[in-house]
């Protein structure tokens, strides 16, 4: 291919200061190529390869300079007119992200980069196309997420306010004699959770599923100030198994002249089963509920969120035991934090 002619001093002198100069990126672009095609006389299909590009952007580029010299190297969409995506465009594009698209008459529950560049239009910003919508979500830092599911406290306000104040007042006066913990129960199965996992582009990875499955559940307990787990494992989720965490506290504790335990509504929390077994440990053990529906508000949340991340999600254990080996480890390595990030764990040798 036909190589550019030598540049005089005089153009290489201006096409450095141009490039200095200016903030446009395709500018800088062009002048790369016109200096990587004077230097030592390269062909436009070498250049194409170094830098990356088509052999006809750079051909394009000799083009324009060879017809209208350096301001043909400058992108003429600059003259364009007013920039359609300008700052107030931006900000009703950001307050628009807030609501959904049936607030605005959409049937569409879920917003689209089409949908959205309708509806600005609708509210008499200039029309855009798909891609300049893009763009403009990139502008923002918007991200396309999936959404939490709730269900809201049917409590009021000011009472849902005042019971998680004295939980929390509850947790500050924690000290070894009257201890504190939020306690929780967890799903463990055997069928594998589905997770996000970074993978090749063309590459889609699989998650073998055992076909039927199993479940096991744990009862935990995490400590307000040290953190630490205390858990026992059972096959049904049950009144048994909370009152088997408790006797595991009231052991693990013996010198708890009180052990607190905040906890949700879930039934076999208050069953008379559980409220026979307090009894039998003499107020050892007392219980504080949360307000309906605020799981954020139990701390031991976080611990079952980390689990799942760590052990049950996208996890390739065929048999329970050896995935409830790696819970087991898991919740032994949370334990032990200080010395160790359970997420970067090594692999246990099977049949450790």
């Amino acid at each position: 291919m036909p190589t550019i002619p030598q540049l005089s001093l005089a153009v290489r002198k201006q096409l450095i200061r141009a490039a200095r100069k200016t903030g446009d990126s395709v500018l800088i672009f062009r002048i790369t190529i016109l200096a990587a095609l004077a230097a030592g006389g390269r062909s436009q299909r070498r250049v194409a390869h170094l830098l990356g590009c088509a052999p006809s952007t750079v051909s394009e580029t000799t083009s324009r300079f060879r017809t209208h010299g350096f301001d043909g190297l400058r992108d003429g969409r600059i003259d364009n007119g007013i920039d359609k995506v300008d700052q107030d465009f931006l900000d009703a594009l950001q307050v628009l992200l807030y609501s959904r698209p049936t607030d605005s008459g959409w049937e569409r529950p879920t917003w689209t980069r089409e949908l959205l560049a309708l509806e600005m239009e609708r509210r008499r910003f200039p029309p855009i196309s798909v891609a300049a919508m893009g763009r403009a979500l990139r502008r923002i830092r918007a991200r396309r997420g999936n959404p939490k599911p709730i269900v809201l406290c049917p409590w009021p306000h000011r009472r849902k306010r005042r019971v998680l104040n004295e939980l929390l007042r509850l947790c500050g006066a924690c000290t070894d004699k009257q201890p504190v913990f939020h306690a929780d129960e967890v799903d463990i199965h055997l069928n594998p959770k589905i997770g996000l996992d970074w993978m090749n582009r063309s590459d889609q990875r699989w998650v073998l599923t055992p076909g039927q499955n199993k479940k096991h559940y744990l009862a935990g307990a995490r400590h307000v100030e040290t953190g630490r787990i205390t858990w026992v494992e059972a096959p049904k989720k049950n009144s048994a198994l909370f009152c088997a965490m408790l006797d595991a506290l009231v052991a693990e504790y013996p010198d708890a002249r009180t052990i607190h335990i905040i906890c949700d509504n879930f039934i076999i929390h208050s069953s008379k089963i559980t409220q026979r077994h307090l009894a039998e440990l003499d107020g050892k053990v007392v219980l504080h509920f949360l307000p309906p529906y605020c799981p954020d508000d139990n701390r031991i949340e976080r611990v079952w969120q980390d689990l799942h991340g760590n052990v049950t999600r996208n996890h390739q254990c065929k048999t329970m035991d050896r995935l409830l080996a790696n819970v087991r480890s898991f919740l032994r390595a949370y334990n032990d934090r200080e010395h160790l990030n359970p997420s970067l764990r090594r692999a246990a040798a099977v049949g450790d």
